[in-house]
């Protein structure tokens, strides 16, 4: 009896909770965005119905497109969360909500309809809903799809938080529970034993936040930022591609900055780009532990563009990428991708080195500098590929695009630029040694330069080597000399100060090199 009684209690306190939910929802006058509601005249709209998504797996190269646009622009599109119409949670979104105090008119009519009727396999799909693929007119292998993220709201005034059975990063330890049992299905939902936590969010002051609960019933207030999981466009296959792990065409990245604001670029590897969204989240954590963000719907504004292989606008250079790259107002954001943790963390990291050297650095200086200014962290560990992301400050390279270095050698001034490597400068041999007095030439049978220094003697030096001859003397340099320009060989300019005595000044607000006999 008295068993009976507590169960009836925890049910009472349940039931208040989530009328107590509820009524936080109709204070906040929050509006449920159904598909096609509140969507502006004459703008293109993009809704999630049985036939514009595909539930679990991406568009590949046979997909056909669901629409066609041009390059430039706006769309809108109405995505759906996976969370609330998965089998372990009964495929019946009215139901699963109810139990929370959500009316059925208040769940999203294209959830129930894609609940209802899409194919789905628990087992072997992803979970995630897939909207499109969008094709761009004129995209072509090599080109690049920027995506610019200009609005994102919330379709419903909830999320859910989900742990899986053998998901997350501690499976096997949580879910704190006996596990999936054999009769576990849609009609017997519970039997999976997995954890899926309602979460509320509201408006407080002008801003969203997500409303979890201590066991006291006290509130634990995190804001949104609110983005999309998966971004991507078509890989160049015929294959069932699962849409749980990311690879280079995009998909479930899971990086938590692109939010409004963020712009990212996407390799286009099949004619149309074919390009799709999904995944909806409201907010996550790096790492994603759990498994789920608060996964919640999300109705996003996107400008889709198209830019051609070479265009100077594609990040990193050299007018074409192999991978994402994310662009924010204050920061780039290369990204690294692999099932191993580790190699996903080499692969950032050398992402972010070819991107700090196209802006100019030399590649050691630009891995210095990602050891002391640049934030890698780990985008989630759940999606069986695992993320890395590097956070690149855009506000420490303020200073770029100013005049190149001078370069004066006793009062004269030489048409050709210094360099700074590592540290060191590095000024081209044969223009310096020339205006030294000297005469330079190739010697093939040394493979070296030769370079004559009247009544001083001779120098021999070695491209990509941190060795020279003088006299016939070994000597070394601190840095190898290396071609940093078509046809000229630069050398440190300490060498010329060790060999000849030469000074070596560096005007710093005028930026100039001095170099100068005694």
């Amino acid at each position: 009896m008295m068993k009976r009684l507590g169960k009836s209690r925890v049910l009472i306190a349940f039931i208040g909770l989530a009328i107590t939910l509820h009524s936080y929802a109709q204070k906040q006058g929050v509006k449920v965005l159904q598909p096609g509601v509140a969507i502006p005249p004459a703008v293109q709209y993009l809704p999630s119905s049985p036939d514009t998504v595909r539930w679990g797996y991406l568009p590949n190269k046979d997909a056909k497109p669901v629409m066609t646009v041009k390059s430039g622009t706006e769309i809108i599109i109405d995505t759906v969360s996976h969370e609330g119409i998965l089998e372990d949670q009964g495929r019946d979104p009215v139901r699963f909500f109810g139990k929370y105090g959500i009316r059925p008119e208040d769940v999203l009519e294209d959830a129930k309809a894609i609940a209802r009727s899409v194919p789905h396999d628990f087992d072997k799909d992803g979970p995630h809903v897939v909207t499109g693929p969008i094709a761009i007119d004129g995209a072509q292998p090599g080109d690049v799809l920027k995506v610019e993220v200009l609005e994102l709201t919330p379709r419903v005034p909830y999320g859910v938080i989900s742990n899986r059975h053998g998901k997350g990063a501690l499976p096997g330890e949580l879910p704190a529970n006996q596990g999936r049992q054999p009769e576990a299905s849609p009609s017997r939902p519970h039997l999976y034993y997995n954890v899926s936590i309602f979460t509320p969010i509201r408006q407080i002051k002008g801003t969203w936040y997500g409303i979890l609960y201590a066991q006291n019933g006290d509130e634990i207030r995190f804001p949104l930022r609110p983005f999309l999981g998966i971004m991507g466009v078509a890989p160049n296959t015929s294959e069932r591609v699962n849409s749980i792990p990311p690879a280079e065409y995009g998909g479930n990245m899971d990086v938590k900055y692109v939010g409004v604001g963020a712009t990212v670029y996407l390799p286009v590897f099949v004619q149309g780009a074919l390009f799709y969204v999904g995944d909806p989240h409201f907010v996550q954590g790096n790492g994603e532990v759990a498994l789920t963000a608060l996964e919640g719907s999300l109705r996003a504004r996107l400008r889709l563009s198209l830019l051609r292989k070479g265009d100077a606008q594609i990040p990193g250079g050299k007018g074409t990428l192999v991978q994402p790259f994310i662009d924010l107002p204050d920061a780039w954001v290369p990204i690294g991708l692999d099932p191993d943790l580790d190699e996903a963390m080499k692969k950032a990291t050398r992402e972010a080195i070819a991107f700090v050297e196209s802006l100019g650095l030399d590649r050691a200086t630009a891995y210095a500098y990602l050891s002391v200014a640049g934030d890698f962290e780990v985008s989630q560990v759940v999606d069986r590929t695992k993320g890395i992301h590097a956070l690149i400050s855009k506000a420490h390279f303020s200073n770029l695009g100013g005049p190149a270095l001078g370069l004066t050698v006793n009062g004269r001034t030489l048409p050709q630029s210094p360099k700074i490597v590592a540290g060191h400068i590095m000024v081209p041999l044969q223009p310096v040694a020339e205006a030294l007095g000297a005469r330079v030439m190739w010697d093939s049978s040394t493979s070296a330069y030769r370079v004559l220094l009247v009544n001083r003697g001779e120098l021999h030096v070695f491209p990509r080597s941190r060795e020279a001859q003088w006299n016939g003397t070994r000597i070394g340099m601190d840095w190898e000399a290396e071609f940093l320009e078509e046809g000229n060989l630069f050398v440190p300019a300490a060498l010329f100060a060790e060999i000849l005595g030469v000074q070596v000044s560096w005007d710093i607000d005028r930026r100039v090199i001095h170099m100068r006999l005694p």
